[in-house]
């Protein structure tokens, strides 16, 4: 903590870049407050139409977000809708239990067991968990019904903050997020980065006070009733950024970028089709990554072909000639899917997954193959199966999806099986890529460095040590583009390095020229690219 003229300043880490001017307001959960209770009957009628109401809440920011976010809000949906979980519950209601209390105890009880558990995937999973005990105990004291009321452009302060809360906020008016812990490769943080919400996290101990607050999401700082010079300051640094955000989209209207005389191609990442409304997606060279998951979060369960193939067609619409690459359903791990996934997966970023689910699953799997295969007819497609770890899953791949073009055309249906690589997130991939026969390589470095750095991404803790600089990170990153310089094989980044202006140095001397992005992202990268062009600043 630093102490300005009249208003105190805080050092965090950097989440999301960005940069917000108004009130200060604290939303720490409060659910210790008094309730009167009913006779039984009553308390478990008040605890169904509780669970019933957040349910609700939760199904509506699901499919506003969509997406991955749509996804994280899957794991509360499933445990409302665990009936031997609920009926406990109301078991000790009938046992004499207010319903808050009888909620409490059994959620608190769930949340112990997975802070307490060795596997960094359920520990994750314990915030949300309480998360959903506030929303239901909220809802029971008659004032968790509604939105969150936070004033427009406000900066918003927590201790942490779930998703759900985060999606609950009205963001159009601007603002910013400043987390006391949290950490920057959390899903709050993913979700900020993706609507342009300046958050800095691990901010310490902050006192409840400061009716006013400067967030610098590019400094990590954030100052509380600030000084008129702290204020002038900071509008001059919020000046300087959005004259260099200016600039940098003025870079987007050339038509290439390049590097040291090479083109380097500067593709968009996209979680659904309507990413595709961004202003500067138009100036991309195509879609690195298109995620499929928001199909599996739709109303109305599993998608059938005709819905896939709508949404794979919309997107090659918009791209004309330009490449567009998709990738499989990358089901597992963090995003559970119901009907899909594999329940009580001991660690299910280490389980089946991908992939592999896929594989597992051939009469889900066949499904989008049809779509895509039945797609690849009208644009220029790629596909990529994510979570390979041997040339064998590849080939598996391969070939289900070969047939699945053979027995389209039997079946008189415009097919083609579409060029076929490999998403290189598992460490295991990087050291024997020369074994894949893959038409490109696509690095997930998200994935990749989680793996390499045994580091959960959205573990707090674990923040300092989750370094995608590693060495060991760039040996692999640069030992696949290398295998793909003499091969002839395009590779691609599409993971949050490729968004991180201070990686592009190493993922340039990596030998990387292709790198996609988030469309926000876009013109700064172009734009660092450039000046690294014209000042020689690689060495």
């Amino acid at each position: 903590m630093q102490v300005g003229a009249t208003g105190l300043a805080y050092r965090g880490r950097t989440a999301s870049i960005g940069f917000a001017h108004g009130p200060f307001v604290r939303v720490d959960a409060d659910t210790n407050g008094e309730r009167v209770a009913g006779n039984l009957a009553e308390e478990a009628l008040a605890l169904r139409a509780a669970i019933d109401t957040a349910s609700g809440q939760i199904a509506d920011l699901a499919g506003i977000a969509g997406g991955e976010a749509a996804q994280i809000l899957e794991f509360q949906v499933a445990l409302l809708e665990d009936e031997d979980f609920i009926e406990a519950i109301f078991a000790s209601i009938g046992e004499g239990d207010a319903a808050d209390v009888a909620w409490r105890s059994a959620l608190d009880t769930q949340i112990a067991d997975y802070n307490s558990a060795a596997d960094e995937y359920l520990k994750a999973r314990s915030s949300d968990l309480a998360d959903l005990r506030d929303r239901v105990i909220n809802i029971l004291r008659g004032d968790g019904g509604q939105a969150l009321e936070i004033p427009s452009g406000a900066v918003v302060c927590a201790d942490d903050l779930p998703p759900s809360r985060f999606l609950e906020i009205d963001w159009s008016g601007g603002g910013g997020l400043a987390l006391l812990r949290g950490s920057p490769t959390s899903h709050v943080a993913m979700l900020a980065r993706a609507r342009g919400i300046p958050m800095v996290v691990q901010l310490g101990a902050i006192p409840d006070v400061g009716a006013t607050a400067l967030l610098d999401g590019e400094g990590a700082t954030l100052e509380l009733d600030p000084s008129a010079e702290q204020v002038r300051l900071f509008e001059k640094r919020h000046e300087s950024h959005r004259k260099s955000r200016a600039s940098a989209r003025a870079i987007l209207r050339r038509p290439t970028a390049s590097w040291r005389g090479e083109r380097i191609k500067l593709l968009i990442n996209i979680q659904r089709v309507d990413d595709l409304e961004h202003a500067d997606a138009q100036y991309a060279d195509g879609i690195g990554l298109m995620r499929t998951e928001f199909l599996l979060t739709e109303q109305g369960g599993l998608p059938d072909e005709e819905t896939q193939l709508r949404a794979y067609d919309a997107v090659l619409r918009w791209a004309d000639r330009r490449p567009v690459t998709i990738r499989t359903f990358d089901a597992g791990g963090d995003k559970p899917i119901a009907g899909f996934t594999r329940d009580g997966e001991a660690n299910p970023f280490l389980g089946v997954r991908g992939l592999r689910l896929c594989l597992a699953r051939p009469e889900i799997f066949a499904v989008q193959l049809r779509a895509l295969a039945r797609a690849a007819v009208h644009g220029n497609l790629k596909v990529m199966f994510p979570m390979v770890t041997s040339a064998d899953e590849l080939e598996a791949g391969r070939k289900l999806f070969s047939d699945v073009v053979q027995r389209l055309r039997a079946e008189g249906i415009a097919a083609m099986l579409p060029e076929l690589g490999i998403m290189v997130e598992v460490p295991a991939a990087a050291l024997a890529i020369a074994s894949f026969k893959a038409g490109f390589f696509s690095i997930g470095s998200n994935d990749l460095a989680q793996y390499v750095l045994a580091c959960d991404r959205s573990n707090g803790e674990l923040a300092p040590l989750m370094d995608p600089l590693h060495p060991a990170v760039l040996e692999l990153i640069a030992r696949t583009a290398e295998h793909g310089r003499r091969a002839g094989i395009s590779v691609s980044l599409c993971g949050d390095m490729a968004g991180d202006p201070r990686c592009l140095p190493a993922l340039l001397n990596c030998g990387l020229r292709e790198l996609s992005v988030n469309a926000s992202a876009l013109a700064q990268i172009k734009q660092t690219i450039d000046r690294l062009s014209g000042g020689g600043g690689l060495g």
